[in-house]
C-alpha cells in the first residue's frame, strides 16, 4: 500500500525559503580570475595616473585662485565662468563648429560611402587618396592650409585672379565655415571608411526584397540603407561632437582665434587663460565644464540613437 504523500500546512507555506550555500569558486575558476586582473593592471595603472588623477588635479585647481594658484576660491570660478561674455563667445562658437563638423561628417561621409560601395574602377585609388589628410597631423593641415588660404600669397586667391573671380578674405570673413571646411577636408576619409563598413554589413537580401517590391534607389536608400546604418551614424556622431568640442589646433594654427574673437574655440580659449594670463584655477574651471557638457551630449546623443535604432 503507498504511503500518502504529506500535506505542506499553510505555517510552512508562509516560511521563506532557506538559500543555499554560497557555491565555491573552483580552482580554476579563481587562477583565471587572477590571470585577467593580471592582465588588467597595466590598464587600470594607466587610467589611473594618465586620466583620473589629472581630473581630480584640475577638479582641485579650479577651486584655488591667484598666479600660484595658492588661495581657495570655492566655486568663484565656475560662477564667474557663467557671467564671463568671452567664455560664453568661446562655447558658442565652438557649439557652431561642432554642429558643422558633425553634420558636415555624417552626411558626406556617408554620401561617399555610398558611391564607392558601387564597386568602381579606381575605387581604392580614391579611398587612400582620402585618408593621407585623415593620417596627416593638424600641424602640417593647419600650416598648408593657412598657406593656401592666405589672402595675398595664397594659391587659391591666385586661382581665383587668374581666373578673372574676384579674391577672397577667407581667415577674415567666414573664419569659422573655413575651419569647418578644412576640418571636414582631414576628416572625411575616416568617417567614410567606418560607413562603408556599416554598408557592408547590410544583407543584400533587403534591397532584393525592395528591388521586387518596386522600390527605387531613393527609396532604397531612405527605407534600408538609412536606418540600417543607425548604429554608425551614432558612432560617427558621437565622436565627431566629442572632437569638434576639444577642438584646438584648427583655431590656434590656421586663425589663431581671430579676426577679433569670432573663431575662438573653447580649448584654445582655456590656453590662452592658462598659458597667456597665467590663470590656472579659472581655466582648470572651464575645462571641468566643457568635461560635464561633452558627457551631457554623449549621454544624450547615446539615449537618442538607441531609441532610433532598428533590426529588419
Amino acid at each position: 500500500m503507498a504511503t500518502p504523500a504529506k500535506l505542506t500546512s499553510p505555517t510552512e507555506l508562509s516560511k521563506p525559503a532557506k538559500r543555499g550555500k554560497r557555491t565555491k569558486r573552483s580552482p580554476i575558476a579563481r587562477r583565471q580570475a587572477r590571470t585577467a586582473y593580471l592582465f588588467l593592471t597595466p590598464a587600470i595603472i594607466f587610467f589611473g595616473v594618465f586620466f583620473y588623477y589629472p581630473i581630480a588635479d584640475i577638479l582641485n585647481t579650479s577651486m584655488l585662485t591667484g598666479q600660484r594658484t595658492d588661495e581657495f576660491a570655492g566655486v568663484d570660478n565656475y560662477t564667474s565662468a557663467f557671467e564671463d561674455p568671452q567664455a560664453r563667445n568661446a562655447f558658442k562658437v565652438t557649439l557652431q563648429f561642432a554642429a558643422g563638423t558633425t553634420l558636415g561628417a555624417i552626411v558626406l561621409g556617408m554620401g561617399l560611402a555610398v558611391l564607392i560601395n558601387q564597386r568602381l574602377r579606381g575605387s581604392l585609388a580614391f579611398k587612400l587618396a582620402l585618408l593621407v589628410p585623415y593620417l596627416t597631423s593638424i600641424a602640417v593641415v593647419g600650416l598648408m592650409w593657412r598657406n593656401i588660404l592666405d589672402p595675398e600669397l595664397g594659391i587659391l586667391n591666385r586661382i581665383l585672379s587668374d581666373l578673372g573671380l574676384p579674391t577672397q578674405e577667407w581667415l577674415n570673413t567666414h573664419p569659422v565655415a573655413t575651419i569647418v571646411a578644412v576640418t571636414l577636408w582631414m576628416t572625411t576619409g575616416h568617417t567614410m571608411i567606418l560607413f562603408l563598413a556599416g554598408l557592408q554589413g547590410i544583407p543584400d537580401v533587403y534591397y532584393e526584397a525592395a528591388k521586387v517590391d518596386g522600390a527605387n534607389r531613393w527609396q532604397q536608400f531612405r527605407r534600408i540603407t538609412v536606418p540600417l546604418l543607425t548604429p554608425t551614424t551614432l558612432f560617427v556622431s558621437v565622436m565627431a561632437v566629442i572632437t569638434g568640442l576639444q577642438a584646438f589646433g584648427q583655431a590656434y594654427i590656421i586663425t589663431r582665434g581671430g579676426p577679433g574673437e569670432a573663431s575662438d574655440l573653447f580649448v584654445f580659449h582655456v590656453y590662452e587663460l592658462a598659458f597667456r594670463a597665467r590663470d590656472f584655477g579659472y581655466a582648470s574651471a572651464l575645462s571641468m565644464l566643457l568635461l560635464l557638457v561633452i558627457v551631457a551630449f554623449t549621454l544624450l546623443q547615446l539615449r537618442i540613437g538607441r531609441k532610433r535604432e532598428v533590426q529588419y
